[in-house]
């Protein structure tokens, strides 16, 4: 399939995106970061109101960065086509829609998502501004029952961006909204069909292939494989199959109300989406169920997919009030919330400017007066990493999708560049905080982002002390992997990064009093190192390299690879 769009330079889409929306609709949004990757309304932060952030990857318009307004969400971090926002990119928004009350993460589930999500409130606590999580789980065919909680988030996240939004309108507290959403999720059902695929910008290749006449039902809108793939059917034949499904897991009573969402993916005519609420309306109704409420048209798109999606939400009096409350973003509008205008010139209340250093601190890092050993040896290990990219890449690509090496590189460039900006007797927690936060941001991959969350958890270990003896170091360790392994959810022996990790801090605890830092130092390379080879005979039990199952046994770990690389070098810098 030829590559037809309507753009200038593929690399460029996204950024030009954010810019024409920042120029069409100035009285609505501004933005938040340097980058334009983080938007906000014009008016945020709204003193004493929750703020709700939500992100995800470019492509889905209005999904995500379309709900940002009165009565929705706050902000928005922008990521790349298909892909997760940055840690950074979404602190940038955070802070931007922080009133006082509190943030609501409101997002899909997806794994690139969750991770930066978590890592961007790692960044914040810091700020001091508290942080909860509500994720999309509608996707009915994406997992089975009992599984919601691992099911994707698609077209029905609109109106748990609806009812939260009106519910911190109201000025409901963190947790009030926090609940709102997610009974929102609860209640809300998702079923979609495709009929072609989309095509990326970067890549200009179909992102699946359907033969003449085919459809694929449960479909993502990523274009993941859905549960059948088929004939064409019939408007109503394939409306029915949505209502089965649907409305088997909802089970609606005689007299309970609904909303209704027919999505359309891209490039279906709106003539179709009608047929399919025709047939939703007429089965609900035989059914005795009320529709209180209907939205018809595109509400989360996947580029020109061909295709449509039925959402309903079983309501209860308090959702059904909130669905009816006013709302206005530039891509949806409802009864009489207009956009506020702010005067562009005027302090907004409650946006003091705040200094932050490259370390996040307000107010500028701190300073111990000493040389810091840290901020010394540091730079100049992360300067050689990228030497590592190849094996790195080799080995990520034998087990996963080969991006590992350009992980580590950009990671490393980024945190040596904080780490050069900050002074040279920078307090140890600074420096581990400036290092987590630019790794992580560098490049928004999964183990940038578990690395990026651990360095964030291991400086605030070094907030409480500064004691550079192998105990007190073995306890940052520790509390860093600890952080991964909450975050990531892999335990020892799931031949992840962590099985290096804790043979490293026990070698650390267990060193001899007045042991030298070399022969310290050497130590833990030998412990990294027999971990890394006694690991390399298990099957992969996390990541995508468990998708490989058995083929992943006699392969080292990328990560664990990466994890050698960094102690080895270290060695050879403090010799």
């Amino acid at each position: 399939m030829a590559l037809k769009k309507i753009i200038n330079r593929p690399a460029d889409f996204v950024d030009e995106l954010t810019e024409s929306l920042l120029l069409a609709h100035p009285d609505r949004l501004r933005a938040a970061s340097e980058d334009r990757r983080a938007l906000v309304r014009a008016d945020a932060p709204v003193p004493g109101e929750v703020g709700i952030v939500t992100g995800g990857g470019s492509g889905h318009l209005p999904l995500f960065l379309g709900y940002v307004g009165e009565g929705l969400a706050h902000g928005v971090a922008v990521g790349n086509v298909f892909s997760s926002p940055s840690a950074e990119q979404i602190a940038a928004a955070t802070r931007a829609c922080d009133g006082g009350a509190g943030v609501l993460y409101l997002y899909g589930n997806y794994g690139g998502d969750i991770y930066n999500f978590d890592l961007a409130a790692d960044i914040v606590a810091a700020d001091g501004i508290r942080t909860a999580t509500v994720l999309g789980t509608d996707d009915v065919l994406s997992a089975p029952p009992g599984k919601e909680d691992t099911r994707r988030g698609v077209a029905g996240l609109f109106f748990a961006y609806k009812t939260a939004g009106a519910a911190a309108r109201r000025g409901d507290p963190l947790e009030g909204v926090r609940e709102i959403a997610q009974r929102t999720v609860d209640r809300t059902r998702t079923m979609g069909v495709g009929l072609s695929p989309t095509i990326l910008p970067a890549a200009g290749e179909p992102t699946f292939t359907l033969d003449e006449g085919e459809m694929e039902v449960g479909i993502g809108i990523h274009g993941e494989p859905g549960s059948h793939r088929g004939p064409l059917e019939t408007a109503d034949e394939i409306t029915d199959r949505f209502l089965t499904e649907i409305l088997g897991e909802l089970r609606p009573s005689t007299g309970d109300r609904v909303a209704v969402l027919v999505n359309g993916l891209g490039a279906t005519p709106l003539e179709e989406l009608y047929l399919i609420y025709r047939r939703a309306h007429q089965v609900l109704t035989e059914r005795g169920v009320r529709i209180h409420r209907t939205y018809i048209g595109e509400f989360a798109t996947s580029l020109e997919m061909a295709g449509a999606s039925l959402s309903v939400l079983l309501l209860d009096d308090e959702l059904a009030g909130l669905v009816d409350a006013p709302a206005a973003s530039p891509f949806f509008s409802q009864g009489a919330a207009a956009p506020s205008r702010p005067d562009r010139d005027a302090p907004r209340q409650g946006t003091a400017p705040v200094t932050r250093s490259s370390s996040g601190q307000k107010d500028g890092p701190r300073r111990t007066g000493r040389p810091s050993r840290l901020r010394a040896v540091l730079p100049a290990v992360l300067a050689d990493l990228p030497g590592h990219a190849e094996e790195l890449r080799a080995l990520d690509a034998r087990l996963g999708d080969g991006d590992l090496g350009i992980t580590v590189s950009s990671g490393a460039a980024a945190a040596r560049e904080a780490l050069l900006a900050l002074p040279e007797d920078v307090h140890p927690g600074d420096a581990l905080r400036a290092a987590g936060t630019a790794f992580a941001s560098a490049n928004p991959s999964t183990f940038a982002a578990l690395v990026g969350s651990g360095l964030l958890a291991a400086a605030a270990e070094a907030d409480e002390t500064a004691d550079a003896s192998p105990a007190g170091v073995a306890r940052i360790v520790a509390t860093l992997a600890r952080r991964v392994q909450e975050r990531g959810g892999a335990r020892l022996g799931d031949k992840t990064f962590l099985d290096v990790l804790e043979p490293v801090r026990q070698t650390l605890t267990e060193a001899a009093e007045g042991a030298s830092p070399l022969e310290v130092a050497d130590a833990v390379v030998s412990a990294a190192a027999r971990a890394v080879e006694e690991t390399a005979g298990l099957t992969s039990a996390r990541g995508r390299a468990a998708w490989v199952g058995d083929r992943s046994a006699g392969e080292r770990d990328p990560g664990s690879v990466a994890v050698l690389r960094f102690v080895e070098t270290l060695r050879a810098h403090l010799g």
